[in-house]
């Protein structure tokens, strides 16, 4: 019986332009193809940064120039990345499985993520996106209510909340798909931010940490494992000394340990511990595992990464 794994892909797995981009998913492919030949049923996560980051630059720059014409929202552009990044995926994705006589349909959810109105990230924002600013074109954001900060001697960059995700619209659709033994492709760049408003939902100005966005998906999907991929093959902690320790296997618990210690990147590897922990801690026999693009299915295979249980 295939085991259910959501695997979050980084920024290595997808390129920044859209030349890198092409390459970067047919490389991604044939790893995600060797873990389906290992019985994986894939639901495929995936960040945005950089895309997310252009389509939001572009859209303001045209809407400047052009009078009828509005700037674009932040959800709008989630949206949009979520579209044309999935489209390369999954077109990658299939090609190799053809290749490898493998007939399986991929589709790609346009996904919304229910956030809280009153999370303390919309207090305290941190994501930066777009380009820099002139103290005139700064000054034109904070009238519109959006937060800006400076850079020393570089300008000033607009700045957004990162919520934590509470619950996915469309869970029944992507649960249907995977019960269809469909590999999936949902949540990408942490989900498109929204806030429900009666019976509406309303766009929010935030990006989700893709890492949080994965664990939901794979907490609501019933999953067995997730694995989140990043640059390095182990999760490291003292990994500013001359000494860094590889974490092979540890309980939550540990990684909690960790955590208290600060033993981890705030930007970079603690939203990864986090959403580990907060999965693993969400069912039985589940197991979250950390590692590179080029070691995942060995990883899956318990053979290497980092993992962490219950």
């Amino acid at each position: 019986m295939k085991k259910k794994v959501v695997i979050a892909l980084g920024h290595k797995a997808l390129g920044t332009t859209f030349p890198d981009q092409k390459i970067a998913v047919k490389n991604s492919a044939k790893i995600l193809a060797d873990l389906i030949e290992e019985g994986c049923q894939l639901v495929i996560s995936h960040s945005n940064a950089p895309q997310v980051g252009m389509i939001h630059t572009a859209m303001n720059e045209f809407g400047k120039v052009h009078e009828d014409y509005t700037q674009a929202p932040m959800s709008v552009c989630s949206a949009m990345s979520q579209g044309y990044i999935g489209y390369d995926l999954q077109n990658a994705i299939r090609a190799e499985l053809i290749k490898r006589g493998i007939f399986n349909t991929v589709s790609t959810i346009l996904t919304q993520v229910l956030v809280d109105p009153y999370d303390d990230a919309f207090y305290n924002p941190v994501k930066v996106i777009g380009r820099y600013l002139t103290a005139e074109e700064a000054e034109e954001e904070e009238k519109k209510g959006n937060y800006v900060i400076e850079e020393p001697g570089k300008g000033f960059r607009r700045i957004v909340a990162a919520p934590r995700p509470k619950d996915i619209i469309e869970i029944d659709a992507i649960k249907a798909l995977v019960n269809a033994g469909q590999i999936v492709i949902a949540c990408g760049g942490g989900g498109i931010p929204v806030l429900e408003q009666g019976s509406e939902l309303k766009g929010a100005s935030a990006i989700i940490e893709k890492d949080y966005a994965a664990g939901k998906l794979a907490e609501l999907i019933d999953a067995d494992a997730l694995i989140i991929l990043t640059n390095e093959e182990y999760v490291c902690i003292d990994y500013k000394s001359d000494a860094p320790k590889e974490l092979h296997r540890i309980s939550s618990a540990e990684a909690q340990e960790h955590i208290d210690h600060h033993e981890f990147g705030e930007a970079a590897m603690l939203p990864k511990i986090r959403a580990s922990i907060d999965f693993v801690a969400s069912g039985n026999d589940r197991k979250a595992i950390i590692t590179n693009m080029e070691h995942a299915c060995d990883a899956y295979l318990g053979k290497t990464g980092t993992v962490i249980t219950k």
